[in-house]
């Protein structure tokens, strides 16, 4: 009797330690899930090495200085701002911060309350507007992933507001996604749209207020060389393109391939070279299906001229 105890026990010794196991392999697996997810969306979908990332004179990421801050500085009338350093540095990065306080930062533009730039806002050019509509488990993953690139010392300088800092409100973002809204082509691709803030550049502004509510997606929105520092060399500006369903001035005429072409090459239906700053080096990566609800996305919305 004594003999079948042990072995019982030993059964259950070994029955323990394998859940342990299990449980520890599935605790790595999802941290793997989230870290590649945030890679997925960092990127490519929400492009942050756009801004983030020093580029050489050709408009190319620096080699390791993925996302070390200082790859774009505007100096418009409201602001002067230079892209943050977002690695894990300590001091010169978000080392220091808690995943609350990165979430926070993400979601609603505000840094944490201390530093030297305590209570200071990000500035606009964030689209913290747009990135507050990420899911949790996006959201999650972004962090991760966040905390997992090389931290880089890169000590950049603070900025400079003159005027307070306002974004606009989106109705899109405000009214939220939810997981259902993923098996939607058409809300999966809203929520892609909105996290990739295509609709920041490409609404119009009047007196320094996106039109949202009016003109969303109509494009005419300028950019010009003597506001915006960090991209390629010669760049010239440019003024976004009508991305709404508009049968001459939008998309409607365009296929889908020639739509999917543009957001990933920089290249129009006509064969020539659209300029940035769209961030098509970081757009080439979205994966086909997420390209596909994009498309559905800008399909669906109304035509407006202009």
């Amino acid at each position: 009797m004594q003999d079948v105890t042990c072995r019982l026990r030993r059964i259950g010794g070994l029955l323990l330690m394998a859940l342990l196991l299990c449980g520890v392999s599935a605790l790595a697996w999802a941290q793997d899930s989230l870290l590649e997810r945030g890679r997925y969306l960092v990127t490519t979908v929400m492009a942050c090495g756009n801004c983030h990332t020093p580029k050489d004179a050709e408009g190319r990421p620096v080699p390791g200085k993925e996302l070390a801050g200082g790859g774009v500085a505007v100096d418009i009338p409201p602001f002067a701002v230079t892209s943050s350093n977002i690695t894990p540095d300590v001091e010169t990065g978000i080392g220091a911060w808690t995943d609350a306080e990165v979430k926070r930062a993400i979601t609603h533009g505000e840094r944490p309350n201390r530093g030297p730039q305590a209570g200071k806002p990000l500035a606009a050019m964030m689209a913290a507007n747009f990135f507050k509509a990420l899911l949790p488990r996006d959201l999650d993953a972004v962090v991760v992933y966040l905390r997992s690139v090389p931290a880089v010392r890169n000590s950049l300088p603070g900025p400079v507001y003159r005027a307070p800092v306002r974004r606009e409100a989106l109705a899109e973002a405000d009214r939220g996604f939810t997981e259902r809204d993923m098996q939607d082509p058409v809300r999966r691709g809203a929520y892609l749209a909105t996290i990739a803030h295509c609709l920041e550049c490409h609404t119009p502004m009047d007196k320094g207020v996106l039109q949202f509510d009016t003109a969303l997606g109509a494009g005419g929105r300028p950019f010009l060389p003597a506001f915006i520092k960090g991209l390629p060399e010669g760049w010239k500006g440019s003024v976004s393109r009508n991305i709404t369903s508009h049968p001459e001035q939008g998309l409607r005429g365009w296929s889908d391939a020639q739509i999917k072409r543009a957001i990933t090459q920089g290249i129009g239906p006509d064969g020539r070279k659209l300029r940035e700053p769209m961030a098509y080096a970081w757009y080439a990566g979205i994966r086909d299906e997420d390209l596909d609800a994009v498309v559905a996305y800008l399909r669906s919305l109304p035509a407006l001229p202009r």
